[in-house]
């Protein structure tokens, strides 16, 4: 193995690798490289090119290509590891938005066949049908592939040593590191790279028998395996197995992207029991709460979470630790415990035994367990959040470090106060311990920087003090399950000693004989690889200064498969911070982070410490406009009735134009039009509203003298925009929601009477502040002028964006929570649809209506499918018709997620439903459309 190929022929591996791969998909500009080579680690290298691959045969072509020109590539999945074992200074072969995400179950999901680029969670949720789950459960389970829990041998709270990826393996579809493709499950497969690759499997079978032969050897990995290890590579699979092939795809596992490209993976899932409860209890000190985990081993608990004094001061203040904390002595530690069932009476009796196993240890207050899924959520948010917390808090321009040790659970306590000494003497103040205390793994959270030989030096001997103590007092492991990377590549001999050692090394060079296979992760000839590259974080903005580039937020983010991701865009912002970029990165910059963010704020739901890029793309839209824009959203705001006029005429004038030339004509035009401008004409869709008819202050019905006045607040889209050609219902929103809420006994009125109200959602969004503040203040003086009551909003980005600006009195009612808490329960439902699509909007899932909105769709219908995977849908206010192809990336998947047998769709947005209806195939309007057809007295 060798860390600096000699000359590699980077031109030659281009060469060979355009013939496979799109020019859009290799990327070699600055900006590209720039966002794309960042991950979770406290490393920092740019990558010479970037390829986003898509298929197998593209990376089989590479992998020939790296081998024979000595091109060194690097594999990434999620890029959420912590160890830096995904970022180089070569090639980063970087798995695309559109492959590797294929899912089959059988019959009763005890087992599946996935695709390395579907996310942990994605997968458990398409299992929760058959109450089973992926063995492997990591803290990053919502931003993780699949590919890298492999590829690190991801374990997490729950699964331990028995239901992490390497015991839960059955058979792996692989890419060898001279593009020769395996897969294990298929005996043809089998037989023609028992042909082509016997040596390397002779040399596995070799390997094992060594293992075996040398008693103290074979001794030495079963113990280091009885806990959580992945440090260096799997060498229990010597012992473990004699197939060959089954101690190669076990060697796989873990290995990071060393010896193999992972195409496929076929796993053995476990339980996923529906009835859960969790505590957090409170002990005076870790020695206690230490042997408190201890004594829970023998318990039926599911998970138990140590957390230090620090951790939890570092955590006041969020939902789940109990106010009371700060009046706790300092020292204080806590254990989150976790149980599961199938039934409440088991989860009853687990809970009455696990509270009596802890009173012996005296807790600091009551255990008291809790079943609320929101308090439940709450504590595991707590904990799986304690490392960006405290990247939250680090020192500016530091970075944060997370380590994770194992050691046998009677040393845990010992272990835990150990480290603390070494972080005290060090003057590591921030440092927090927690960690999965039934497999004695603790993880050490810290911000550290890099700016001055003194700086790097005490880094250096705190982990050289870590190594000592974990490998030569407490006989544990030094990396437990984040991997080895290149952050404890140089001491994996320490741990392991220079034999086992050695197998290592003829495992590398077996698979990877060229040695272009990530180099320096794992194995390194530079004893102080983990000294070099390490990241800088520079203050940027305060808007997102606290980002530690997790990448929790990315798979919620509708332009992740166009443009950018969240952490893609603080990436690029910090490096327009630090001033050194390709004069073409501003352009770049402008386009694929300020111009096609969404601004939905559904990143900032997914961050442990609630970062919203897209505010901070708002504010940079803010920065471009000039004082003649500043003063045009003014006058727009000022004038807003005019402006709704305006608009209301340019949909009657492309309805009459739709009408005389038909849709395909009316398409060839404007997509005409749209090229001519440069873009400036808005995209045209057959689904583009028509104009809406005057509003009628509807009073009708017979209301109930018993219940309060409904004020029915019209949206501006609502106002300027009527249901299109094509839809099944034309009566405007408001008509169908006047005459529900009537229909359920309301005194209704319709508000506004005129045009001109809005709660400037639409100058938010551009990036005017100043002319949203005064748009809403405006509204809401409008609104209290209209007496009391009840306001009901008919459009959720309009209810969102009240709720956040107006006073407290005055905020809405969503049109969600109306219907579902005022109208439904006092309807009778007539019939019921056999099948529809919901779509939950941003703003729906931000205000917590999403359950709602799901219970409302579920009264009325016989089947709601929610297409997997799709959260915002991109359309963003009105950037589907400025910037279209954000819609359409956003959806790209939803038309082939939807059965033939569903022809409508819903939703709570009116924009939302026209990229919704344009991407599927399929009418989308509002659910009050659907509760109205579903309780008509008429029918």
């Amino acid at each position: 193995m060798r860390d600096a190929l000699p000359e590699p022929d980077f031109q030659g591996f281009a060469a060979a690798v355009r013939q496979v791969v799109p020019a859009g998909r290799f990327l070699l500009d600055e900006f590209s490289r720039t966002v794309h080579g960042a991950d979770a680690s406290p490393y920092s290298l740019l990558p010479r090119a970037v390829i986003l691959v898509e298929a197998e045969d593209e990376v089989a072509a590479i992998c020939r290509a790296a081998s024979r020109t000595g091109v060194a590539i690097t594999f990434r999945a999620a890029g959420t590891s912590l160890s830096g074992q995904g970022v180089t200074d070569s090639v980063l072969v970087k798995m695309g938005p559109n492959g590797w995400r294929q899912f089959q179950a059988d019959e009763g999901g005890a087992r599946v066949r996935i695709g390395p680029a579907l996310i942990g969670a994605q997968a458990n949720a398409r299992l929760a049908r058959y109450r089973r789950k992926i063995g492997p459960d990591p803290a990053s389970i919502s931003a993780a592939m699949i590919g890298g829990i492999i590829a690190n041998n991801s374990s997490g709270m729950c699964c331990g040593t028995e239901q992490n990826s390497y015991r839960t393996l059955r058979s792996m579809r692989l890419v060898m590191a001279d593009g020769t493709t395996l897969d294990t499950a298929d005996p043809e497969s089998r037989r023609a790279f028992q042909a082509s690759h016997g040596a390397l499997l002779d040399e596995l079978a070799a390997l094992a028998r060594a293992a075996r032969d040398d008693a103290e050897l074979g001794a030495l990995i079963q113990r280091k395996f009885a806990i959580k290890n992945t440090t260096g590579y799997s060498l229990n699979a010597l012992v473990d197995y004699d197939d060959p092939f089954e101690i190669l795809q076990h060697l796989i596992v873990g290995s990071e992207g060393t010896l193999a490209f992972i195409c496929e993976v076929t796993l053995e899932t476990v339980p996923a029991p529906p009835k859960q409860s969790a505590a957090l209890v409170f002990f005076a000190d870790i020695r206690i709460a230490c042997s408190a985990a201890t004594a829970l081993k023998a318990q039926p608990v599911s998970a138990v979470e140590m957390m230090d004094y620090a951790s939890l001061r570092s955590a006041l203040g969020q939902p789940g630790v109990p106010d009371n904390f700060a009046q706790m002595p300092q020292g204080t530690a806590a254990l989150l415990v976790d149980l599961r069932a199938g039934d409440a009476a088991s989860l009853d009796a687990q809970m009455q035994a696990v509270t009596a196993a802890i009173a012996p240890f005296a807790p600091l207050e009551p255990v008291r367990f809790s079943q609320d899924p929101r308090t439940y959520a709450d504590y595991w948010n707590v904990r799986k959040g304690l490392l960006p917390a405290v990247g939250g808090m680090r020192a500016p321009g530091s970075t944060v470090i997370v380590e994770d040790i194992a050691v046998p659970i009677d040393s845990l306590a010992e272990a835990a106060l150990a480290i603390r000494e070494i972080f005290d003497r060090l003057d590591y103040q921030d440092a927090v311990i927690f960690g999965h205390a039934l497999d004695g793994n603790l993880h050490f959270v810290f911000s550290q920087a890099f700016n001055s030989p003194p700086d790097i030096a005490r880094y250096a001997q705190l982990i050289d003090e870590v190594a000592e103590l974990v490998t030569n007092r407490f006989h544990g492991s030094l990396k437990a399950e984040h991997g080895t990377g290149r952050a404890m590549a140089p001491f994996v001999e320490l741990e392991w000693g220079s034999t086992a050692y050695g197998l290592m090394r003829r495992i590398k060079r077996a698979f990877d004989p060229a040695g272009v296979l990530n180099p320096g992760v794992i194995l390194s000839d530079d004893p102080e690889i983990y000294l070099k590259a390490m990241k800088s974080l520079p203050l940027a903005d305060p808007l997102i200064d606290k980002c530690i580039e997790c990448g929790f937020c990315e798979p919620v983010c509708p332009s992740r498969a166009l443009t950018t991701t969240p952490r893609q865009r603080i990436v690029a912002t910090r490096a327009l911070a630090r001033g050194a970029h390709d004069p073409s990165f501003d352009k770049s910059y402008d386009y694929a982070a300020v111009d096609t963010c969404a601004g939905d704020g559904l990143c900032a739901m997914s961050c442990p410490v609630g970062i919203d890029t897209g505010e901070m793309m708002r504010s940079r839209r803010a920065i471009r406009h000039g004082a003649a824009g500043r003063g045009l959203a003014h006058a727009a705001e000022r004038h807003l009735g005019t402006v709704m006029k305006a608009a209301k005429a340019g949909l009657w004038a492309s309805d009459r134009a739709h009408g005389v030339l038909g849709t395909g004509a009316m398409g060839k035009v404007t997509q005409g039009l749209r090229r001519a401008s440069g873009g400036r004409v808005p995209q045209w869709t057959p689904w583009l509203p028509k104009p809406a008819p005057p509003c009628r202050d509807r009073r009708g019905g017979s209301p109930d003298a018993d219940l309060p006045q409904v004020l029915l607040f019209r949206s501006c889209a609502s106002t300027v925009a009527a249901p299109a050609r094509g839809m099944p219902d034309q009566r405007p929103l408001w008509d169908v929601l006047a005459l529900l809420l009537g229909r359920a006994g309301y005194p209704v009125r319709v508000a506004p009477a005129g045009e001109g109200q809005c709660c400037g959602q639409p100058f938010a969004s551009k990036g005017y502040p100043q002319a949203a503040q005064e748009s809403a203040q405006r509204l809401e003086s409008h609104l209290r002028n209209l007496g009391g009551g009840i306001v009901v909003s008919d459009t959720s980005p309009c209810s969102f964006r009240m709720q956040q600006v107006l006073a407290p009195d005055m905020r809405p009612m969503d049109v969600t929570e109306a219907l579902a808490t005022l109208v439904l329960p006092r309807l009778a439902i007539r019939r019921r649809a056999e099948s529809i699509a919901l779509h939950i909007t941003c703003s729906t899932r931000k205000m917590g209506q999403a359950d709602r909105l799901l219970a409302l769709a579920q009264a009325c219908a016989d089947e709601v499918i929610v297409p997997a995977d799709i959260e915002c849908c991109g359309f963003a206010g009105n950037k589907g018709f400025e910037v279209p192809e954000l819609n359409a990336s956003a959806l790209r998947t939803l038309r082939d997620k939807l059965p033939e047998r569903v022809t409508r769709g819903y939703s709570t947005s009116i924009t939302c439903e026209i990229g919704l209806s344009q991407h599927s195939g399929r009418p989308y309007q509002s659910i009050a459309y659907l509760l109205d057809w579903c309780s008509d007295p008429a029918l």
